[in-house]
């Protein structure tokens, strides 16, 4: 008697690749798909590996909307040469995947490898099996990068070769439906993956509404109709790499198309909303949407953002959106009022939640929105940023109070920390957020310094920021000070690490509102280096003030805090007057300076940057008369020497001139020492001042000294510690300030 042999499915290796920044969804999204079938998941560096049959395979191309490539690992080999490649792929049995009449196309990934150049190897994989099919058969494949019937990948990683066949054939993100578009337009993949990160599922579909107030070419609503009919995204894709592939099994594959359709739900009417200003993107939005068999689902109206209306919905909102992308904000200034108008108008779904992709962080703060999510992600070769609001029509009264629990009780907290080492750091915190936090709500101050250096072992300073658009929230800015090299560099490591865990457990923050930088000494060509490239602006107040600061871009956050009272004096004396800022840097005496009733506001930068978000400052507080508020970039140094070059006659009123300790831009013709240089600058800076003017002068440079002819030629008077607010009592020496006025004045 013979025993019946159960044949066993051979396991294939699968390696599904996603969109960057979404791979731990792109896992979730798998783990359901392959829940019913014998597989074995595993996250790995840049997607996720598979242990699976080749069911497995089709149902991932079929049903993942966030996966773009799925790769069946066919070897993996150690490779050193180009001849080692050619070997290893050569003693394969390519008869197993293909014939002489298929065709074929090879790509290649490389990475820190022996073999660095992608087109040759390549052409030795390529090659490797043109040569055995010639010498076995006589014949060989032909070569066809577009629709290959069978497509080979090989990668390399520090000379550790894995050769796959890539099922996908074309990107998973290629669904069929969108043969048109706006410009510009996420890849359906990237559509898919924002949409599960803002919780649209088909579930959600049936207690929630989708609105896409900017819909271009139809991408998001079109994957969220899909999501809530339970529609396939891969259903109607007419070109797979498997399907001629030798082991490819056609009866499996039409069984798994004939369930996908069978799971369609034709009668689910989700309230799915779709606008644009642009009548011709909603053209092309409702051609896509019938391609994708779902334009029945969604509701298309040609509105603008600013005067978006719905039909009355109870539903909690999800919006998903890509706005238009432009370039800083100087030139794109219809984009910067797009963002404000954005928040605006979204305002009248509440609640709802917003989540945007933007190339345009810097705008952010435009829509009034309460920030809760940030992610960076790349549209195609294009840097953005993943964001998401909430927007609700009340926000909860919240002051932050330091928690009651003792300092004993903390430090239990903060792991690998001396205990007498760190018990007087969390004393001091909590003490002074106790009483400079009743001092600033007294006086209605959002942003002021809490430490600074109080204990030498802890040497770093920390800032608080209110934010204006949503005053429950705080941000914490953590300046550590360069030790000094006297003190043993592990030890100082150590410290801070212990200082920012303290200030996270005595604020009760997280690690998203805690950004810490290292103050250095920094002169030439480092005093201009950012520190990232987040470019995300928070809103803040100072007095009648609404100003922006960066947190995670530059050393500094665009905002002096030691000059608060410095600017309220500028505010108070500025009514009528013609004001002129020399080195400007953001704009915030400008504004305090134009809010206060200025006849005229010049402020003059060379830094573009800083003139960019000066004019935003101006922007956001309503400052937008051209003929009032000028703004000139040009090297201050130069423009004193001769300022009728720069189209400057007039004389000022008031003058405010608060110079960089040191500069050497390769922007400036000379460089500028302030202590060398200043009697000079105030001497010229003078020339421009009324005969009845004030120029106030403040400098931050430690040990600086008034030359004595500035005081012999001109009515001097120090003003540094009236000047000096409360939180910066601790450190006397952090500015000094002079108000400077011809001897003959009145």
């Amino acid at each position: 008697m013979i025993d019946a042999v159960t044949s066993v499915k051979p396991l294939l290796s699968l390696f599904i690749i996603g969109h960057k920044g979404f791979e731990t969804l792109l896992f979730h999204e798998l783990r359901h798909i392959l829940e019913n079938q014998d597989s074995k998941l595993t996250r790995r560096y840049g997607g996720v590996e598979v242990s699976g049959d080749l069911e497995c395979a089709y149902r991932v191309c079929l049903y993942s909307r966030l996966a773009n490539r799925v790769f069946c690992q066919l070897k993996t080999f150690r490779v050193e040469d180009d001849e080692q490649l050619y070997r290893a792929i050569y003693d394969i049995d390519w008869s197993e995947h293909l014939n002489a009449r298929n065709s074929l196309a090879v790509s290649a990934t490389l990475s820190r490898s022996s073999l660095d150049h992608t087109h040759f190897v390549s052409l030795r994989v390529k090659d490797a099996i043109v040569d055995q099919f010639r010498e076995r058969f006589d014949s060989r494949p032909m070569v066809d990068t577009k629709q290959p019937d069978v497509r080979i990948h090989v990668n390399i990683h520090r000379n550790q070769a894995s050769l796959s066949l890539d099922l996908s054939g074309d990107s998973l993100h290629l669904r069929g439906y969108r043969r048109e578009h706006t410009g510009a337009p996420l890849k359906e993949h990237l559509a898919a993956s924002m949409l599960a990160h803002a919780g649209w599922t088909g579930e959600t579909a049936l207690t929630h509404r989708y609105i896409d107030p900017m819909c271009g070419s139809g991408t998001f609503a079109i994957e969220a109709a899909m999501i809530a009919a339970n529609m396939a995204p891969g259903i109607n894709r007419e070109y797979y790499g498997f399907l001629k592939w030798h082991q490819h099994d056609a009866p499996l594959w039409e069984q798994c198309l004939v369930q996908a359709k069978e799971q369609i739900d034709h009668a689910v009417r989700p309230s799915i909303f779709a606008s644009d200003y642009d009548v011709k993107a909603i053209q092309i939005a409702r051609a896509n949407a019938a391609r994708a068999g779902v334009e029945h689902m969604i509701q298309f109206s040609h509105q603008s953002i600013h005067e978006l209306t719905l039909e009355p919905n109870n539903k909690p909102g999800i919006i998903v959106c890509n706005p238009p992308y432009g370039e800083r904000l100087q030139s794109k200034q219809g984009l910067a009022a797009l963002y404000s108008d954005m928040g605006k108008g979204l305002c009248r779904f509440a609640p709802a939640k917003l989540h945007i992709i933007t190339a345009n962080p810097d705008l952010l703060h435009r829509l009034r929105l309460k920030r809760y999510f940030k992610k960076a992600v790349k549209n195609g070769p294009i840097e953005c940023l993943l964001a998401s609001f909430e927007i609700t029509s009340v926000e909860a009264d919240y002051v932050p109070i330091v928690s009651e629990q003792s300092s004993q009780s903390k430090l239990t907290e903060i792991k690998n920390a001396d205990s007498e080492a760190i018990t007087p750091l969390l004393n001091r915190l909590h003490k002074n957020a106790r009483h400079l936090g009743r001092w600033a709500k007294k006086n209605d101050i959002g942003c002021y310094r809490v430490y600074d250096a109080d204990l030498p072992e802890f040497s770093f300073a920390l800032d608080v920021f209110q934010s204006e658009i949503t005053p429950s929230m705080y941000w914490y800015h953590l300046q550590e000070y360069q030790a000094p090299k006297s003190i043993d560099p592990n030890k100082a490591e150590a410290r801070i690490e212990w200082a920012k865990q303290a200030v996270k457990q005595v604020f009760e923050i997280d690690d998203e509102r805690l950004f810490c930088k290292t103050r250095v000494r920094q002169r030439g060509k480092l005093q201009y280096q950012k520190l990232d490239n987040q470019r995300e602006m928070f809103q803040v107040r100072e007095g009648s003030a609404s100003l922006l600061i960066n947190l995670s871009d530059y050393l500094d956050t665009g905002l002096f805090l030691d000059h608060r009272i410095t600017r309220k004096r500028i505010f108070d004396a500025a009514k009528g007057k013609s004001v002129l800022n020399l080195f400007c840097y953001t704009g915030s005496v400008s504004v305090q300076a134009a809010l206060g009733g200025a006849s005229r506001v010049l402020s003059i930068d060379l830094s573009a940057t800083y003139l960019n978000w000066a004019r935003e400052n101006h922007a956001i507080n309503h400052l937008t008369d051209e003929s009032k508020y000028r703004f000139i970039r040009a090297d201050v140094v130069e423009l004193l020497e001769n300022p009728t070059r720069f189209d400057i006659e007039e004389r000022f009123d008031l003058i405010f001139l608060d110079p960089p300790s040191f500069s050497n831009s390769k922007k400036m013709q000379q460089s500028l020492d302030i202590q060398r240089d200043h009697a000079h600058l105030i001497e010229r800076a003078m020339h421009l001042l009324a005969e009845d003017g004030l120029l106030i002068f403040s400098t931050n440079r430690k040990g600086f000294n008034l030359a004595d002819t500035t005081g012999a030629k001109f009515s001097v008077r120090d003003i540094s510690s009236d000047t000096l607010p409360r939180d910066f009592k601790r450190k006397p020496g952090i500015h000094k300030c002079w108000e400077i006025r011809y001897k003959n004045a009145s």
